[in-house]
């Protein structure tokens, strides 16, 4: 028999947007900023050119890239040892932003 009681403690919004804010200690938001539209992360200079290093928008980004750039370890952007449910969580959050 089904029961129409939600048996999840919190929602899918409340668990993405913990996880953004907070997955394993490092801060999303640092980076992508509070909705997830990017930011500037530092500015420097290479043989005097000013250069600019960028956090980009991941709000218009495919579930399927999403996923492989918190996987892999290249760039700026650390690995994270996220669940495909964690991961999920809070593509939907951002999505919803």
């Amino acid at each position: 028999m089904e029961s129409d009681i939600e048996t999840n403690f919190i929602t899918q919004e409340e668990y993405g947007k913990q996880l953004y804010n907070s997955p394993r200690g490092i801060s999303c938001k640092i980076c992508h900023g509070e909705y997830g539209k990017g930011m500037q992360l530092a500015q420097y200079k290479h043989k005097g050119k000013p250069m600019e290093i960028y956090a980009p928008d991941i709000t218009d980004v495919d579930i399927s890239v999403f996923k492989r750039k918190l996987r892999s370890n290249s760039g700026v952007m650390p690995k994270y040892y996220l669940t495909d449910s964690e991961m999920e969580a809070i593509y939907q959050y951002i999505a919803q932003k």
